[in-house]
């Protein structure tokens, strides 16, 4: 199949730290390539890709201080996006809902993978405009707020490279470790409260944005500060996460809002981390609880669970994540849906070649 992948721009793919969308994106090219489909992937110019890569941006938009209006930059995109449309068999939009009113006309042969929360109200009159659209959630939680009567295709999970994040026995670093973003939905008081109520050393990995600087200023720094088995070290690469997460005896995870999916939660269970997440969003359905993890909602539950959590078989939730969340069984599901849609040119690559294009493509039924 001629696919096309159409990535938001604030981060490259994959991403250098933060941005799980990206990150989820290239994974998802590299394994369609991979199993012999012809990709074409829309992003910033910055990405690194064996697909086709139209560069829609100079680089990252997240890391180019010149950059204003990032929505001129992803219009810019739909525009090309608009205009190569015929070139493909399917094309898979991860932008919202930015493309609905410029992809009409090739609606059918689409799919959007929707990968933020859906619980705002403002969004609903405009997907109930747009109910022909198929779309695709990557929880069954992230649908629940959503109008009826909308055309969702699958749920497909995401999915990590076997062999990204090397499986670690021991957990030697003896530490907990929470991963992500310093805001309060993603609650790193809660875990700073439980790592110090449980007696154990918390290291905190995550990025600051703009918009949360004053939560870290008046909340979060202030009890790192307070507390000598807490330590902050800032954002990490992707190197230095197989290392952090691997070492790590547990990941918390105390969100604190609709999470529609915690990639998080599957990279430490890569490690053979074990998981404690409180109950919101996809969390009960990715944590399977007794052998990747532990689920609660109260502080006093996840500080009684800390023994439990570190003694769990690491092995298991490694073989776990191999049986559930791996990047060729998210790539797999998708080449499924792509099969199901509608408008779908399951016969485009025999034509081509009856046209006498493609010859050396190497076409997977």
């Amino acid at each position: 199949m001629r696919i096309a992948q159409i990535a938001p721009l604030a981060e490259r793919c994959p991403p250098l730290f933060y941005g799980g969308t990206e990150r989820i994106v290239s994974f998802l090219t590299e394994e369609l390539v991979a199993q012999g489909h012809d990709v074409t992937l829309f992003a910033s110019g910055d990405s690194v890709t064996s697909a086709n890569l139209v560069p829609c941006a100079p680089k990252a938009l997240r890391l180019d201080p010149g950059v204003r209006d990032p929505l001129a930059y992803h219009f810019s995109m739909l525009e090309e996006v608009r205009r190569r449309a015929h070139e493909f068999d399917v094309v898979h939009f991860h932008i919202d809902y930015l493309h609905f009113p410029m992809s009409r006309d090739f609606v059918q042969r689409t799919i959007t993978t929707l990968h933020g929360r859906l619980d705002m109200p403002d969004v609903h009159p405009l997907f109930a405009a747009y109910s022909h659209v198929p779309l695709s959630s990557i929880s069954h939680f992230q649908r629940k707020p959503m109008p009826p009567g909308l055309n969702w295709a699958a749920n497909v999970y995401h999915g990590l490279p076997q062999d990204l994040l090397p499986y670690s026995a021991a957990g030697k670093g003896g530490y907990l470790a929470f991963l992500g973003r310093i805001s309060p939905e993603k609650r790193p008081d809660r875990a700073i409260e439980i790592a110090v109520r449980a007696g154990l050393p918390l290291v905190i990995a995550a990025k600051i944005d703009k918009v949360d600087r004053d939560y870290w200023h008046e909340k979060i720094e202030p009890m790192v500060r307070a507390y000598r088995n807490v330590e902050y070290i800032g954002e990490i690469n992707e190197e230095q996460k197989a290392e952090f997460l691997g070492n790590a005896g547990a990941l918390l995870f105390p969100i604190d809002w609709p999470e529609p999916f915690g990639l998080v939660m599957i990279e430490a269970m890569a490690c053979g981390t074990p998981v404690l997440a409180f109950r919101n969003g996809s969390v009960p359905e990715i944590i399977d609880p007794g052998v990747t993890g532990m689920v609660v909602d109260t502080i006093d539950e996840a500080v009684g669970a800390i023994p439990a959590l570190v003694a769990l078989d690491r092995k298991k939730v490694r073989e776990r994540f191999d049986a559930r969340f791996t990047c060729e069984r998210m790539a797999t599901d998708y080449v499924s849906l792509y099969h199901g849609l509608e408008g779908v040119r399951l016969d485009g690559a025999r034509m081509r070649r009856a046209q006498g294009g493609d010859r050396d493509l190497h076409v997977v039924a």
